[in-house]
């Protein structure tokens, strides 16, 4: 009595005859499932590593020759290695200069928690020199969840391309350039909070959303702008009429979520925690043209419009700031309601009348927003392929605007700080620079 053959036996039958036929030349060979993709995935993190390595070499050579500064530095080394020591983040520096005392933590400066990650690399290696290879990594990181949505929108040319952009955009560079900050985890965690809502991870949308808020006491700005992205996109799935009522679902009802919750902590960061750590509340108040505090500006901002546009062009330098922040973007991100994430942050800066390293295209302030503004381009020239095809002309290819946002990038790096090293006298260091 024959046996009949169970499933596997004959899924054995046939890979064993394919496998025949193959060898005898009557089957092409098919490609391994999935060969592309990891393929990918490698070519992806052989640039996340290479870009790590430049950007940590290029901040310890610059450590090295003495090009870094003695303050903003001084201060994050101390207040790491006092995490790292089971203490609170002190900066003895910054305590003595701005009269706080040499117990000052830097908690009542800027609420920056999440500095407290760094303190098991202390263990490793204790000193500034740690705090930059940090940095390099954290902006390198990015990249990750830059090409997983850029994928989605351009395939994997043109997501290669948008995170090259990223990686040679110049508020990197100055990021790099001007020691560190705790902006290192903001263009991490801003992309994959918009990565991860796109995707439709929502809960790991919102869990970067909540690691950006111990970034600084000023996340939440960013939040709100995320929310008005929110509230701006059509939600296709969860309309208001799904629901019987005036408040829609879906996407505009997350906006909502996050437009409050970044005001609230906002509000409470600033005003609060500050205060509670031993900070000043109004130490960066910069808003005098507008009014003495937050109230008298908003009321003043209101009544007298004409008021605002005066101070975010004067001086000229925000206009140009503003101007460079779109223009190697090829002004993509005007065509993408998601530029709206980075406006509460970006006016924070331009409607200040006082500290003007705010509104100089240099040190770190505009890597603040880098990364949302690489994925406005990219999702600009996805909404701009789309409108050709809808009015019958010819859709460009899908990587096409990814790679001249590439091109952009690159031809902007002799500009900026990777190589503003200059001749100086024989008797100084010459700077370093990566090319």
């Amino acid at each position: 009595m024959n046996e009949v053959p169970d499933g596997r036996g004959r899924a054995r039958d046939r890979f064993g005859a394919r496998l025949r036929a193959r060898f005898a030349g009557r089957v092409p060979a098919r490609p391994r499932p999935g060969s592309a993709g990891r393929r990918e995935h490698v070519a992806l993190w052989a640039l996340v590593t290479v870009s790590a390595a430049l950007y940590a070499a290029y901040s310890l050579m610059r450590l090295r020759a003495f090009r870094t500064s003695s303050y903003d530095l001084v201060i994050f080394d101390q207040a790491v290695r006092s995490y790292s020591r089971f203490g609170a983040p002190v900066a003895m520096v910054k305590g003595v200069h701005n009269g706080f005392g040499p117990g000052f933590a830097i908690l009542g400066d800027h609420f920056s928690p999440i500095l407290a990650l760094l303190a098991p690399l202390y263990w490793i290696h204790d000193g500034p020199g740690t705090l930059l290879a940090a940095q390099g990594v954290l902006f390198a990181l990015a990249i990750v969840p830059i090409w997983r949505y850029s994928r989605r929108r351009a395939g994997a040319a043109g997501a290669f391309c948008a995170a090259g952009a990223y990686a040679l955009s110049w508020p990197v560079a100055e990021a790099l350039a001007f020691d560190f900050h705790e902006v290192a985890f903001v263009p991490l965690l801003s992309a994959l909070m918009i990565e991860r809502y796109d995707a439709g991870r929502r809960g790991h949308a919102a869990a970067a959303a909540a690691a950006l808020l111990l970034v600084k006491e000023d996340m939440g700005l960013l939040l709100v702008g995320f929310g008005l992205f929110l509230l701006a996109v059509r939600d296709d799935h969860d309309g208001a009429e799904a629901h019987g009522g005036w408040l829609p679902g879906g996407d505009r009802r997350a906006g909502l979520a996050y437009i409050v919750c970044g005001l609230v902590t906002t509000w409470v960061c600033s005003r609060v925690v500050i205060a509670a750590f031993g900070g000043d509340n109004d130490y960066y108040w910069a808003y005098g043209s507008l009014g003495p505090d937050l109230p008298h500006a908003a009321v003043h901002a209101l009544t007298h419009p004409w008021d605002v546009v005066t101070v975010l062009g004067r001086p000229p330098h925000k206009i140009g700031t503003m101007a460079l922040l779109v223009l190697p973007l090829l002004f993509l991100p005007l065509f993408s309601p998601l530029t709206l994430a980075a406006l509460p942050l970006l006016a924070e800066r331009m409607l200040a009348s006082r500290f003007g390293n705010w509104w100089e295209p240099h040190y770190h302030y505009n890597a603040f927003i880098v990364a949302v503004l690489v994925l406005a381009s990219v999702d600009g020239a996805a909404r701009l392929r789309a409108r050709l095809g809808r009015r019958g002309r010819g859709r460009p290819p899908a990587a096409l605007p990814a790679a001249a946002l590439l091109t952009a990038a690159a031809v902007s790096v002799p500009f900026f700080a990777y190589v503003a090293a200059r001749a100086v006298d024989d008797s100084r260091v010459q700077a370093p620079c990566l090319w």
